[in-house]
């Protein structure tokens, strides 16, 4: 066992004992050693015994289900809490509950107001034509693509005059143009 490993080890009872009564609900062997591992470095078989020996210890209580053990926080080790500290705590979860009611109604309202307010969408409508307006007054006037389309026209153009000229030259003709001869008879 690492030295690091030794450490955790040894000091495994506190901290279960601390993240058992933080959490205060129960858990496995397995869930505990998934949710310390990183933070604390915790092997599952320090884990496992440390569970065990608090549990012997009495200051965690165990339960067995089949061959699963549950270890969770003994409830004794917490104060009571009165009727009249659970009402306050009930009036308070009601008052939140109402103000999240109101803000989310609130919210609605805004956002309805906003739906049918013609001057958004007069200037969402503005905001798309300008961007699109300064998207195409930005974008550069020879790209590659288009400059390829240009390439492969004039290599086209010039295939199709090379044509003519020998076809010209075929028939007697230069560049396209009547010879002299001819044009004097016409």
């Amino acid at each position: 066992m690492s030295k690091g490993r030794a450490e955790a080890a040894a000091g495994a009872p506190g901290i279960l004992l601390k993240y058992l009564q933080e959490q205060n609900r129960p858990y496995s062997a397995q869930d505990v050693f998934g949710n310390l591992q990183r933070e604390h470095g915790l092997g599952k078989a320090a884990v496992v015994k440390a569970l065990e020996q608090l549990a012997q210890q009495g200051k965690i209580k165990e339960k067995v289900y089949g061959k699963q053990k549950i270890y969770f926080a003994d409830q004794d080790q917490f104060a009571m809490v009165s009727d009249a500290d659970l009402q306050g705590l009930d009036a308070k979860i009601v008052a939140l509950t109402a103000k999240v009611q109101s803000l989310q109604q609130s919210c609605r309202h805004m956002e309805a107001d906003a739906e049918r307010d013609p001057g958004v969408e007069e200037g969402m409508c503005w905001l798309q034509r300008e961007t699109k307006e300064y998207k195409s007054s930005h974008q550069p006037r020879d790209s590659g693509r288009e400059r390829a389309g240009v390439q492969r026209e004039a290599e086209v153009l010039q295939g199709v005059e090379e044509a003519q000229e020998d076809g010209n030259r075929a028939v007697g003709c230069n560049s396209g143009r009547i010879p002299q001869e001819q044009e004097a008879v016409l």
